[in-house]
């Protein structure tokens, strides 16, 4: 097992991957490492006027294995730059990985808290987990607290499975939430701190009611438009009809929390995205205000193809996060995206009925926005197919059922290494079904009615299938706008 690996190796074997990749499936706009595996986000903070991701990354193989810290940063949220790995497991206590965290502004020292991972028996899935630190003046090169780990073990609460530490500012004192789980209850719970350094438990935040999953990752809690919001992604959970299909789920519980009593009363859980490949979101606070959401693009155990091209993983665009007033959150792509936007094309597009027209947009990269009237219409279902081959062999079908209410994501042709529908109940407003969608060289993300309902998917088309077209089945539906660009690639720009 490859152990004590400094950043500068780390470094070095990424560059070598990079100069041999096959750049096939490469997504344009998204992040992703320079090569090799990626999964969760971490340490998501706006910092001096920059905001700085970093994640899970693994320099040596295109498969997971001991966790490093990748980083990037960016002014717009748009055009990302790579900067060096940012912590290696250098020290006995994270042997088997820095695994995920966050990171805070500490007057003015940007401060990383992070698992410590240690494997006691990997194949009867016993760990033995810590939380650390790592600080840095620079925003770029980070040193370890000498006294790690802070929080050496897990308390009576929890188990070795202790991971994912969330640390936020509220008055004068840290709060930290962590994922744990006692047998097979999944757990958030908390703990505080003056200096995040010497930490006190406070005790269980929220546990799994024996159906909510048996280990709680990545949570994340905030304040959200006036209620507090656990994020975090249960492992566990059953499938029920069409909820909770992938092997894993993320999604949050909405409540009220007392920080004198440090008691959460939630509701239920709710799912965040409804698409194949969307996990471990984590959150950060803006300098607008802004709560913006990035997850992992990918599930756990999905063939990931990719891997056969040197590389492995990647985060879904930045999302805004705003509370409904049915209590939902819904999810809305950041405004500064506006700015990859290229060629503009409008098309004719006013009544279809029983048909499918295929438009004259052949691209790689896409948004697309259009409004479907629900007024009148008597088409069975509706939709738009992407990176359709001109035989239709290859397609990934975005199809809305009229007779159940239902949007579905439908990748059974959307190429190799995939498989399987989505399917998520939609409730029309002001008689439209309205439809973001993000399409890049090997993922889509749409957004329904404002990002009340979003759907995230990886898919691996031939480069070849690029058509997009509309369609109606069974009756006409109207159209009420349409307008598609073609998106720019910021990674061949640099």
């Amino acid at each position: 097992m490859l152990t004590h690996t400094t950043q500068t190796e780390a470094d070095k074997a990424v560059a070598e991957a990079k100069a041999k990749l096959d750049t096939t499936y490469r997504l344009g706009y998204h992040i992703m490492a320079p090569a090799n595996w990626i999964n969760d986000p971490n340490g998501l903070i706006h910092y001096k006027g920059e905001y700085h991701v970093f994640y899970q990354h693994h320099p040596y193989d295109e498969n997971w294995g001991p966790m490093h810290w990748g980083h990037v940063k960016s002014k717009d949220l748009v055009h990302w730059e790579h900067l060096p790995i940012a912590i290696a497991p250098t020290e006995e206590y994270e042997r088997d990985g820095c695994f995920s965290g966050s990171a805070v502004d500490d007057n003015g020292v940007l401060t990383l808290i992070y698992t410590g991972n240690l494997f006691i028996d990997k194949e009867k899935d016993i760990l033995d987990q810590s939380q650390c630190i790592a600080t840095s003046t620079d925003g770029i090169h980070f040193e370890k607290h000498p006294e790690n780990p802070v929080i050496p073990t897990h308390p009576e609460d929890g188990s070795g499975h202790f991971r994912d530490p969330k640390v936020w500012k509220h008055e004068d004192e840290w709060y930290m939430v962590l994922g744990t789980r006692k047998g097979d209850i999944g757990k958030a719970i908390l703990y505080k701190s003056a200096d995040l350094k010497e930490w006190q438990y406070l005790g269980v935040l929220g546990e799994s009611d024996g159906t909510e999953g048996y280990m709680w990752e990545c949570p994340d809690f905030f304040e959200l438009d006036g209620e507090h919001v656990l994020l975090f992604s249960p492992q566990g959970m059953k499938p029920e009809g069409d909820r909770y299909q992938n092997l894993f789920q993320t999604g949050y519980m909405t409540g009220s929390f007392d920080y004198e009593t440090n008691t959460f009363d939630r509701g239920a859980f709710k799912e965040l995205d409804y698409g194949h490949d969307f996990y471990a979101v984590q959150t950060l606070l803006d300098d607008k205000g802004r709560r913006i959401a990035i997850g992992w693009m990918d599930m756990w155990e999905s063939e990931m193809p990719t891997k056969e091209h040197g590389w492995a993983g990647a985060l879904t665009l930045p999302r805004v996060l705003t509370r409904m007033e049915d209590g939902r959150i819904k999810m809305e792509p950041v405004e500064e995206l506006t700015a990859l936007r290229s060629k503009r094309f409008d098309l004719d597009l006013s009544t279809i009925e029983d048909t499918e027209i295929v438009t004259n947009v052949t691209e790689e990269l896409l948004e697309v926005e259009v409004e479907f009237s629900l007024r009148d219409v008597t088409a069975e279902a509706f939709g738009i197919k992407l990176r359709r081959s001109e035989d239709g062999k290859q397609e990934t079908v975005i199809r809305f059922s009229t007779k159940t209410q239902q949007l579905s994501l439908d990748r059974t042709k959307s190429g190799v290494g995939v498989d399987g529908v989505r399917t998520v109940e939609v409730e029309g407003e002001d008689d439209v079904l309205s439809l973001r969608l993000f399409l890049d060289r090997s993922s889509v993300e749409v957004f329904a009615n404002g990002g009340t309902t979003v759907m995230t998917s990886r898919i691996y088309p031939d480069p070849t299938s690029l058509g997009l077209s509309f369609y109606a089945e069974g009756g006409r539906v109207d159209i009420k706008s349409c307008r598609v660009w073609s998106l720019s690639d910021v990674w061949n720009e640099q």
